[in-house]
């Protein structure tokens, strides 16, 4: 896949990719990068990661608390709170009507 076209479509869906990981279960910044990547999206710079976590925070929908680590330093674990929840149920619904109306423009391609 073209990196251009790939760093485009992310940082449009990065902030719903988020949520909806953090939806499963609360994690830490390098455990849902991870996740991110496992999922198909590629790997995920903490360049391009933490400032969406922040915002996230910021903004209401993620909380955020830190945790002594067992081995090794704390950990900033995020999780979703119920306004994250309502975002993510209306988000969900956003793009999947868009990306229905995108693979309806779409034409049928076949690999050869």
């Amino acid at each position: 896949m073209d990196q251009e076209r790939r760093g485009q479509w992310l940082r449009g869906v990065l902030d719903l990719c988020v949520l909806a990981a953090l939806h499963r279960h609360e994690s830490y910044g390098y455990e849902l990068a991870q996740s991110l990547q496992a999922a198909g999206l590629g790997p995920i710079k903490g360049g391009t990661l933490y400032p969406v976590l922040l915002r996230l925070q910021r903004t209401g929908l993620v909380d955020a608390r830190w945790r002594a680590g067992t081995s090794g330093p704390a950990r900033k674990y995020y999780r979703l709170t119920e306004s994250g929840a309502r975002r993510l149920r209306q988000a969900t619904s956003d793009w999947r009507s868009f990306a229905t109306g995108v693979d309806t423009i779409l034409p049928e391609v076949t690999t050869s």
